[in-house]
């Protein structure tokens, strides 16, 4: 996959993985990059900076808002040849979380790449080709300790992926499943010292090279910390010694939690 003169879409353009990609991408010389984000101001600026890129404000949330997007992105470029899914939101929290925000967790985290796939796939499949970036974080092949709503749904994005490659891969579909532990972000500021940095909290910028070295390879697991592919074989390996150093872990960090994580109370964007 090379980007120069793609139509590419990144969506959770305006912060952390989603900028750094918009940046990265950039100097590849796409023909289109579509910025997608809520936040309308900070997507505004980075598009003043990148002449091939246009801001669209919308919520990937809706299955209206990334509706639009794709059409929008359609009728004004004509396809599109990468669709990254990056928006995500993390959701602190057990078992006690509500169900107003498992289901905006579930929304953004899973839903927007289902909704993505429906919207793109069809002028994907008649071109005979077309790439999907889904970020599903090691949380997807691994767990989120504090949080079970963010591992739930990571699981899930990692298996949209799984399944888009496997039943579309003989159409010309690619799909890739980038998969990092921490990262530089309004998300992970200020948790340098819990579990999410147990392994280094990688820059923002790190990350987007790796997408661009994976995206070349056409690789399915794209890993900016090369360690999860060691914790990833451990749990396929041994299962129940696995779960044991996790529960370890999280004897190790629960102090550090926020006191009313298990119980269900706090979000980070």
């Amino acid at each position: 996959m090379k980007l120069n003169d793609k139509v590419i879409v990144i969506t959770g353009a305006a912060n952390g993985i989603g900028k750094a990609l918009a940046y990265r991408f950039a100097q590849d010389a796409p023909k289109h990059l579509i910025l997608a984000d809520i936040d309308r101001d900070s997507l505004d600026a980075i598009a003043a900076e990148l002449p091939m890129a246009q801001a669209i404000a919308c919520d990937i949330g809706t299955e209206e808002g990334v509706q639009q997007l794709v059409n929008t992105t359609l009728e004004q470029c004509g396809e599109i040849d990468l669709f990254c899914g990056n928006a995500g939101i993390l959701r602190l929290g057990g078992v006690n979380t509500s169900e107003a925000d498992f289901q905006k967790v579930w929304d953004i985290n899973v839903q927007s790449h289902i909704w993505a796939a429906r919207a793109a796939l069809p002028s994907m499949l008649e071109r005979g080709s077309g790439y999907f970036l889904i970020t599903a974080s090691a949380a997807g092949l691994l767990t989120q300790l504090g949080s079970l709503s963010y591992s739930v749904s990571k699981h899930a994005a990692l298996s949209i992926a799984e399944w888009l490659a496997v039943t579309h891969g003989h159409q010309g579909i690619k799909v890739s499943a980038l998969c990092p532990q921490a990262v530089e972000s309004n998300m992970t500021a200020g948790s340098d010292g819990s579990v999410a940095g147990i392994d280094g909290m990688l820059p923002a910028e790190t990350v987007a090279n790796c997408v661009v070295e994976g995206l070349d390879k056409e690789e399915f697991l794209i890993l900016p910390h090369p360690n999860v592919k060691q914790y990833f074989q451990n749990k396929a390996n041994d299962y129940q010694r696995w779960l044991g150093g996790m529960q370890k872990l999280q004897r190790q960090f629960a102090d550090l939690m926020p006191e009313n994580v298990l119980d269900g109370g706090q979000e980070l964007k």
